[in-house]
Parts: C-alpha cells; structure tokens; sequence
C-alpha cells in the first residue's frame, strides 16, 4: 500500500520545524517553559515524558489550540503564532487526538471524504469532485481500509478508528503529521500495523512527530527522541541515548505519585 503523496514539498533535508522560547501559560502554570525544538524533513520524531510534561500541550500550541504567552513557531520558514487553527491545517500541519474523532454515522469513505475538503478554500471546494477520489482512495489504502470504505465509521474498532482520523488527514496532503499516542488502547497487532504505517508516511516524505508511552513501540520505531519533562525539554537523542541517560531515569522513576510514569520509567531502563 502506498500514502497519498505530500503537498509540494522542499527539497530533502534541513528543518521543517522550528519552535524557539515557546511558553504557554494556564492561570500563572508554565504548561511549556521556554522549549526549544527543531525536526528535521522527514524525520520520524518521538517525544516522550511523565504525564503532565506538556507534550500535548506543545502540539496543541503548534496546531493552533492553544496561544503561546511567548515564543516563536516557524514551519517551512514561515512563523505559525497567531495563525488559526485552519490556517495551519492549510499551511500543511495535521494531527490526530489521542481519542479518535470521526463521524461514526458516516461510512468510512465519507469521513475521508468530508476531511479531503479541510484545506481547500472556498472556490476549490465548489468544485471538488465528491466520493472515491484519487487522494481519498488512496489515504484509504494508505492505512489498510480501502474494503472498507462503505461500513459505518461507527462499526470500526477502536484500531481501525485510528487508523481512519489517520486517512482523515493524510488526504489533506501535511507535510507534518503530529499523532497523539497513536497506539493506546490497540492490541499488539495493531501496534505492529502502526508503527509500519509511521515509518511508511515518512519514507514518502511527510515528517512524522509522535506522543508516546508505549516503550517497547518506541524503541521499535523510533529514530530520534525527545524526551519533556516540567514543561521543557530535558534531552534529546536516539532511543538508545536516551536509555542510557541517567536524568531521563532519575526523573521517571522519580515520581511514584504518577503510576503511568513510572512504569514508563521502568521500561526506559530496562
């Protein structure tokens, strides 16, 4: 199976993102303190950390959910800070939630179908052609669900949902794909499935960052990590860096009130 081809791209190589001082504050809370993070053209990024590090808050901050206090966000060049949510989807910037959001009275074509409209302006949207486009047909086939383009999206399993917010927004051609712990909740098949999927989407150009607690996934798929912790970035390297890294260590397994973490802790080192 192939991913939908990108929009128009730079040449390989280089920095797609570039994040510089970014913080963003909640009631005098720095959810993100002054994080500096660049991912490089078609890189597959993983950022890990304790709950409450401020990794989805830093994506949400990309995309547009939340407004940085400070900070600069640039994506090919150009400075994402203050630009809607819409705008940044336009800008090739997409993203998954960690619950997956799709129609579930559509049919798993239509939901594709409806996503392939989000980053067309008003004169190109009235004249899209409708159902099994190219893109559509083969965001589709991307993720392993083309035979099931006419089952309710309600009827899917929690994997195959994954798998269809995935469609829902490669159909939209990002240049960036963020994916908000991707594989929780799956079963070890579908992790498998997945992480192929990520190394996949980047091998065709499209920059892949990732949330993620499953270790054992990251240390299967990932090439290069980083690792939040209080709201910054506490270090940066290969998985096997990064498990050797005895502050990575002392602050996971130093947190006995945050269960998840812990556990996380437990798999770093081991």
């Amino acid at each position: 199976m192939s991913a939908p081809t990108a929009g128009a791209s730079p040449a390989a190589g280089g920095a797609l993102l570039e994040i510089r001082g970014l913080k963003v504050v909640f009631d005098g809370f720095h959810a993100v303190d002054g994080v500096d993070l660049t991912v490089e053209q078609n890189e597959v990024r993983f950022l890990i950390g304790p709950n409450g590090a401020g990794k989805t808050t830093l994506v949400d901050a990309i995309t547009g959910l939340v407004k940085p206090a400070a900070g600069s966000i640039r994506f090919e060049g150009g400075e994402l800070v203050k630009r809607r949510e819409h705008q940044i989807v336009r800008a090739g910037v997409g993203r998954t939630f960690q619950t997956p959001t799709v129609f579930e009275q559509l049919t798993v074509l239509e939901n594709v179908d409806v996503a392939a409209s989000f980053r067309l302006g008003l004169p190109q949207l009235l004249r899209r052609p409708r159902g099994a486009t190219p893109a559509v047909t083969a965001a589709l086939e991307a993720v392993g669900l083309d035979a099931l383009g006419d089952a309710q999206a309600g009827t899917l399993s929690h994997g195959q949902r994954q798998w269809l917010e995935v469609a829902m927004v490669l159909c939209q051609g990002p240049r960036l794909l963020l994916l908000d712990e991707p594989v929780a909740g799956m079963t070890g098949e579908e992790r498998l499935r997945t992480g192929e999927l990520i190394t996949r989407i980047a091998g065709e150009g499209t920059t892949v960052l990732v949330i993620e607690h499953d270790m054992d996934f990251v240390r299967r798929f990932a090439t290069r990590v980083t690792v939040m912790h209080e709201g910054r970035i506490l270090t940066e390297g290969t998985v096997s860096e990064v498990q050797q890294d005895e502050t990575v260590r002392e602050v996971y397994l130093g947190r006995p009130r945050d269960a998840r973490g812990a556990g996380a802790a437990a798999e770093v080192a081991s």
